[in-house]
């Protein structure tokens, strides 16, 4: 009897020593090493995408709101339900001053996902705050040189938080689930001789907003057996002319939906222009619609990509 409760004693003291053993723990965010001496318990996320990482992580608890939504864009059902228990702190990018007074102790950002390279907010001021940020992997491309983006860039963002939180276990449930259903998807695109020519339309009417090479749709239409048309242009997301679009060809428009402008504002505007009747998606009404938090990276991203599969390449997929 005594030697099972020093045994239990012993166990006792290793499961409550547990979490401490885990901290420090050091993850790459862009070019820097962030080190984090316990997870935080006063998190902000910053846009739709982000904030949703959090919660696929179940998060809520350690976060005290969210940024940079309204001001652009909506929250569906499914958002508006995970994040109603938190305040929106900034309608759209927050001040230095939002985050200090909210008592923030780590922000999860992305360059143009609300923080701006030589802006007010960056990982550097709010270092002496002793706010840590961690950067979106996508959004890397405009502080380091990067390669092109892929799935595994939106994964390793998942892993990471999971780090940084100590809920490694679930984060990596999460992206096993997510390299499943990619396998298959993949699995099916494969064969495909000829990628499917894709055009991305964000907004804009004089000059299209699009995303170039650096950007997650790239990485997404090539997951589903297509290419980015725009896979020249050395930037994530960009405003070009129209020119490559009509020169280019896209035989599907991939609508990303947000914003005032709505998605049938979009399509309509692309079918009356005559100057694109006589682009491939134009003339046999190839359009597929993406919600924003579709087409950034996030956890909707693989029932996306399995959505742009199937309009690229038919039910057979």
């Amino acid at each position: 009897m005594k030697t099972f409760i020093a045994h239990s004693a012993f166990a006792l003291l290793v499961l409550a020593a547990t979490p401490a053993l885990a901290y420090p723990v050091t993850v790459k965010s862009c070019n820097r090493e962030v080190t984090f001496d316990s997870a935080p318990k006063r998190a902000v996320s910053n846009d739709v995408n982000l904030t949703e990482m959090m919660l696929a992580l179940k998060l809520q608890d350690r976060m005290v709101g969210y940024t940079g939504v309204s001001g652009w864009k909506t929250l569906d059902e499914k958002l508006r339900e995970g994040v109603k228990a938190l305040p929106e702190l900034s309608e759209k990018y927050p001040t230095k001053e939002v985050l200090l007074n909210a008592d923030a102790d780590f922000y999860f950002a992305g360059w143009n996902y609300g923080m701006k390279v030589g802006g007010e907010v960056t990982p550097e001021t709010l270092e002496p705050f002793k706010i840590n940020v961690y950067e979106l992997t996508e959004s890397c491309i405009h502080v380091m040189a990067k390669g092109k983006p892929v799935m595994d860039d939106m994964f390793v963002d998942i892993l990471n938080l999971g780090r940084i939180f100590g809920v490694e276990d679930r984060a990596q449930a999460l992206v096993d689930g997510y390299r499943r259903d990619l396998d298959k998807i993949t699995a099916d695109t494969g064969g495909i001789e000829r990628p499917t020519r894709v055009f991305v339309y964000d907004s804009g009417e004089e000059k299209p907003f699009t995303s170039g090479r650096f950007g997650i749709p790239t990485a997404m239409i090539e997951a589903a057996g297509g290419v980015n048309v725009m896979d020249d242009i050395e930037k994530s997301w960009t405003e070009i002319s129209w020119e490559p679009v009509i020169d280019k060809n896209p035989e599907v428009v991939v609508i990303v939906n947000y914003g005032e402008v709505t998605a049938e504002q979009k399509i309509a505007f692309m079918k009356s222009n005559p100057a694109f009747k006589n682009i491939d998606a134009v003339r046999n009404d190839r359009f597929v619609v993406l919600d924003y938090v579709e087409a950034t990276p996030g956890p909707r991203n693989i029932d996306a990509i399995a959505r742009l599969a199937r309009a690229f390449h038919g039910q057979a997929m």
